[in-house]
Formats: structure tokens, sequence, C-alpha cells
């Protein structure tokens, strides 16, 4: 049985809409992404420090094509 403390209290952005959309949770000390259109797949996992690494990239803007 899992422990409720551990269940993932999924989050989207307010920008999806109705759309499929990116979902991110954090569970103890691990940050959770996962596709909304299949919530049964696995979903990646990041620690503090990658999550970290990963929003400053995106305030930066590392990531625009």
């Amino acid at each position: 049985m899992q422990n409720e403390m551990n269940v993932p209290a999924w989050r989207k952005s307010s920008r999806c809409g109705t759309s499929t959309c990116v979902e991110v949770a954090k569970v103890n000390d691990q940050y959770l992404i996962r596709d909304s259109k299949d919530p049964e797949a696995a979903p990646l996992s990041f620690d503090q420090s990658e999550w970290d690494a990963f929003v400053e990239g995106v305030a930066a803007g590392e990531f625009r094509f």
C-alpha cells in the first residue's frame, strides 16, 4: 500500500487550457514530470540540483528554438 504522503499532486501550467500538457509533481526530494495524455506512463524524475538547473535554463531562454 502506498503512503498518501508519497502520492504525487500533479500540477499543470495555467497556460495549458484544454490541450495536453506536461505535468509536474514533487514527492519527497524528487521532482516528477509526465505527459498529461499518458498519465499511466512512468514519469521522469529529477533531484533538487537537476530541477534547479532546468528552471534556471528556462529563465535564461536556453530552450527557445
